[in-house]
């Protein structure tokens, strides 16, 4: 073997060794091609990708790079798209070369363009330009060049393709067992309240008892109390169902959020009576919202506190931040790890540990599509042991 047939086994090697090493896609794109310019001279190149899943299968540019001369030439000569779209359909390597062109600026009009198609093993996925202005035109070493290294950029492409299917199959399957596990949990949820409505009135049913008046009253509340638990679960899932399907209707009018979160914690309080809130509001202008939709979403964050914060202080402040009313509502409780954080508003996500009930995974859910239908925005600060901090800006 001599020296030249050498040096080219190893420059065909530190090519496969860029796009086997390299991660990125588009830097093993701008690396490869770096590389190839230092054998094959090249002005322009593009990667031009069929869409699929469009029904007229159209193509994309991918990735273009301009490395030398043309940059006055039109467009569509400087890139190859008509050379693209022969490609694609002959799936044949193309070679188009000017005729009787002799000025510089005619040559920059009609360019040498090669075009090579992109092939995996079971489909044709897109074209590959290569633009040269000015000549020379390509030789038979340089076209199988680019062919094989055409080859290396449809290994890097399928590799792409590959791993976003694998990112989409992994987020479908996250999405099915949330979805497994909030079926797991409404049915428990709703069988606890059904299961107290049932017993109770079972047991004021009976004929062999008599029941004094304060322990009738007693049982009483109990189912009048889980009747409304059932109903806010029933409520909850509903709402969750308008909100994904872009069906809510919003009533939208001037309101005061200090006067609905004072509403709020009124009927929070009168349920449960250990609550302790501070409350203070600077600058609280009137808002346009939907007054019935915005409680909704303060009654979800105090349930939330409630459930996972017990017995912990929960303090409120509004105030203006230029052009928004900012509303921190925070509590004192264990918090919330990182990991979780970016989760916690998604459908059905439960953080995993958290003491208490486990919750159907949509309160937080609800909140956020809420909150986003005011053209505002809602997230979540917390540090471990230190409680939980929700921040909501809404338009002032």
């Amino acid at each position: 073997m001599d020296t030249v047939d050498l040096q080219t086994l190893e420059y065909l090697d530190s090519l496969a060794k860029i796009v086997a090493q390299t991660e990125d896609w588009k830097l093993t794109l701008d690396t490869l091609i770096a590389s190839l310019r230092k054998h094959f001279v090249f002005d322009n190149i593009a990667i031009y990708i069929l869409d699929y899943e469009a029904r007229t299968r159209s193509i994309e540019v991918a990735y273009a790079r301009a490395l030398g001369r043309g940059h006055k030439a039109e467009a569509d000569a400087a890139w190859g798209e008509v050379m693209a779209g022969q490609v694609l359909t002959s799936n044949q390597i193309s070679v188009q070369e000017p005729i009787n062109v002799e000025h510089i600026e005619k040559r920059l009009g009609h360019p040498y363009l090669l075009g090579l198609p992109l092939n995996t093993p079971t489909e044709l996925i897109g074209a590959l330009v290569f633009v040269r202005f000015g000549g020379p035109p390509y030789s038979q070493e340089q076209i199988h060049l680019a062919s094989l290294v055409t080859m290396m950029i449809s290994h890097a492409f399928e590799r792409r393709i590959w791993k976003e299917k694998l990112k989409n199959l992994e987020t479908l399957q996250s999405q099915l067992r949330m979805q497994e596990d909030f079926v797991a949990t409404i049915s428990h949820e709703l069988r606890t309240p059904l299961g107290f409505i049932k017993g109770y009135s079972t047991t004021l049913l009976r004929q062999d008892t008599v029941w004094d008046e304060n322990t009738r009253r007693e049982f009483l509340m109990i189912i009048e109390e889980e009747s409304d638990r059932l109903n806010e679960l029933i409520e909850s899932v509903l709402e969750s169902a308008r909100l994904q399907s872009d069906t809510l209707q919003m009533n939208i009018q001037p309101v005061r959020l200090d006067a609905i979160i004072r509403d709020v914690t009124t009927r929070v309080s009168a349920r449960h009576k250990s609550v302790e809130v501070d409350l203070s509001c600077i600058q609280c202008t009137p808002i346009l919202g939907d007054n019935v939709r915005l409680a909704l979403v303060f009654e979800n964050l105090f349930s939330n506190a409630i459930k996972y914060a017990p017995d912990t202080k929960i303090t409120i402040n509004i105030q203006r931040i230029g052009d928004f009313m900012r509303i921190t509502f925070s509590d004192q409780g264990p918090g919330i790890t990182g990991e979780h954080l970016p989760y916690i508003f998604d459908r059905f996500y439960r953080v995993p540990g958290q003491p208490g009930r486990t919750g159907t995974g949509l309160g937080l859910f609800i909140c956020k599509q809420i909150v986003t239908a005011h053209h505002g925005n809602i997230w979540a600060e917390s540090m471990p042991g230190k409680g939980t901090t929700f921040i909501i800006d809404l338009p002032a």
